[in-house]
């Protein structure tokens, strides 16, 4: 029986059509019988396709003896793969042709010129594939849109640039104005990206787009360089990052938002930039190149971590966590008599957690100190750490605060700063937080032996605690304790040891 395969990847009206194939191989069978296999939607690249692997199954049962096609490239355009698939027809003895090649595999040359033909059938694929990211590359480089989700705060309208028929973005004004509320909210040192959507919430302003915002959201568009008027402080701060600039400096006039293109091995689109690559767009940028700059250090776009491990609102930062979602509890400020209490971080976000109840933040820190001092009097030496030890730690909390001041001064510059001092500067927070991070874990190897090991036993343990200011009891309680689970007046701990 005769094997008649077909293959179209997408309709054009330049291409032949799936029945005109079929057409070209009935006239091979010779009025025997045959059978069609039609693969629709399907690239030539690989041979994972279902009609055509149903075929080599057919094969395998011995179903078939010829199998033809209206032309080798409708099977496959990989050497590899048609060389692979060769060897199991040969296996099978079944028949290759080809409607209109002319190809017969049962004679040795037939078999050489359709392994000549394969090799450039694979050259042309290869060589399309470099013109369509060759040409991606191009236009891109000119500022034109190509594709993909629109920026909130815009719509995308088309347009005619350099005589070449595009799209650009325009400002959706009620969109926009909430794009410029939350960069001017955000800004303010008295706003987190929670607070903000805490804001929104209480305030019932909704996402236009459907759904509901979230931190992920805002921290990507307090990201995107699409909403800044690009000046040359833009320039500086990309440079500084080691990102290409198709655009002159001069370009940069503080008007215009701009492409970011990030390069993504597994990106096709993006496969074409060898490395990150920012140009200048046609559209209005929303908000000013200040403005921008100081959101987009505070939200965390920077070349060194974010200092970590303060206890400015309780020795239990990091630790305590919501016991119905799992997400971080963080600590707000009350007039009652409480004081501070917990808020599931989750709670105004997406994730719609309910939260934790009310979690007063003393009552959980007078709850865990008298575990933690139950759990300290398993261990056989107990007492004050030995003083040698208690300066060594003391040292290394000095030098570690003084090396965040040090950072945090260097951060307010960033924006502020010339070409040559941008770079500099970036390179001192880099060596600087090299030190802080080699600092921190010789300081928790420290607090570790500490606890379990070096403390006389003439002294109460009860003293010990109450006397420990509050680092160091962050620094006991990294020690001994993994997490903190909180909800609904239960407190979990799960212990390290």
């Amino acid at each position: 029986m005769y094997a008649l395969y077909a293959r179209q990847s997408v309709e054009k009206p330049d291409s032949i059509s799936i029945e005109s194939q079929l057409e070209y191989c009935r006239y091979e069978t010779k009025g025997q019988p045959y059978k069609t296999y039609v693969d629709r939607g399907f690239s030539g690249k690989d041979t994972h396709r279902p009609a055509f692997e149903q075929m080599l199954s057919d094969i395998r049962a011995g179903q078939i003896q010829t199998v033809v096609v209206y032309k080798l490239d409708r099977v496959s355009r990989s050497v590899l793969d048609f060389g692979r698939l060769m060897e199991e027809f040969e296996k099978s003895k079944v028949a290759f042709v080809s409607a209109t090649e002319k190809f017969d595999t049962q004679t040795p040359m037939g078999r050489a010129m359709l392994n000549i033909a394969m090799v450039f059938a694979q050259l042309e694929r290869e060589t399309i594939q470099k013109r369509v990211a060759d040409s991606y590359l191009a236009r891109s480089r000119h500022g034109f849109y190509m594709g993909g989700r629109v920026p909130y705060g815009y719509r995308l309208e088309p347009a005619e640039i350099n005589g070449v028929r595009t799209s650009v973005y325009v400002p959706e004004e009620k969109e926009a104005q909430q794009v410029k509320l939350i960069y001017s909210m955000y800004v303010n040192s008295d706003y987190s990206l929670g607070k903000i959507l805490q804001f929104f919430e209480e305030h019932q302003i909704r996402h236009l787009r459907g759904g509901r915002w979230n931190t992920a959201r805002l921290s990507e568009l307090l990201r995107n360089p699409a909403y800044v008027k690009a000046d040359a402080g833009i320039y500086r701060y990309y440079q500084s990052q080691g990102v290409e600039i198709i655009n002159d400096l001069s370009d940069f006039q503080g008007g215009n938002g701009c492409y970011l293109y990030r390069q993504r091995k597994n990106d096709k689109k993006c496969a074409a930039f060898p490395k990150d690559t920012l140009v200048l767009a046609p559209h209005e940028g929303l908000v000013s190149s200040g403005l921008w700059l100081a959101c987009r250090n505070k939200c965390g776009e920077r070349p060194y971590p974010a200092a970590v491990g303060k206890t400015k609102n309780t020795w239990l930062a990091g630790k305590v966590k919501c016991g119905k979602c799992g997400y971080a509890l963080t600590v707000k400020k009350s007039d009652t008599k409480m004081g501070r209490y917990f808020v599931c971080s989750a709670k105004y976000t997406a994730k719609g957690c309910t939260g934790a109840g009310t979690v007063y933040v003393l009552a959980v820190e007078d709850c865990l100190s008298e575990q933690i001092k139950k759990r300290l009097e398993q261990f056989q030496n107990a007492g004050f750490p030995e003083d040698n030890r208690d300066s060594q730690t003391s040292t290394y909390r000095q030098r570690i605060e003084k090396l965040e001041e040090s950072i945090d001064r260097l951060v307010d510059r960033v924006g502020h700063s010339t070409d040559a001092a941008m770079e500099e500067i970036n390179r001192r927070i880099n060596r600087l937080c090299c030190q802080k991070r080699e600092l921190q874990e010789q300081l928790n190897v420290l607090t570790q032996e500490t606890v379990k090991q070096s403390f006389r036993k003439d002294i109460p343990l009860a003293a010990i605690w109450e006397e420990t200011e509050p680092v160091e009891k962050k620094q006991i309680t990294d020690s001994l304790i993994q997490s903190v689970q909180v909800a609904d007046d239960r407190i979990d701990i799960v212990w390290k040891i």
